[in-house]
């Protein structure tokens, strides 16, 4: 479950925004996570309060914030939304499509005490 490991990096993030910006506890955090970055919603929550135990951020409230899966089609020259990596592209069908976001994750913002 690599999940775990997702949690644990953003408990870092947390900890190191704790150090440089002087907060002692953190009441929610903004996670956007794109539709295409294989990130299972669930499990992350499930492991966020796992791993946040004991720590500054124990207690707090996981929001998500979904992004769309985005490419770029060769073939119409658009942007175009797709729902998974190796989708062909929705308006002309083409397969040469690069994806251009909604493949990464981040915290977006920390609700601090």
């Amino acid at each position: 479950m690599h999940e775990m490991s997702l949690a644990e990096g953003v408990l870092q993030i947390i900890e190191d925004a704790s150090k440089a910006q002087n907060f002692s506890r953190v009441k929610t955090v903004w996670l956007e996570i794109g539709q295409l970055a294989g990130v299972e919603v669930e499990a992350m929550k499930f492991c966020f309060d796992a791993v946040t135990r004991d720590s500054i951020a124990d207690g707090a409230k996981l929001e998500i914030i979904a992004t769309p899966g985005q490419a770029w089609c060769l073939h119409c020259a658009e942007v175009v939304n797709v729902q998974a990596l190796y989708d062909a592209c929705p308006k002309c069908g083409s397969l040469q499509v690069q994806v251009t976001g909604g493949n990464e994750m981040r915290v977006k913002e920390l609700d601090v005490e």
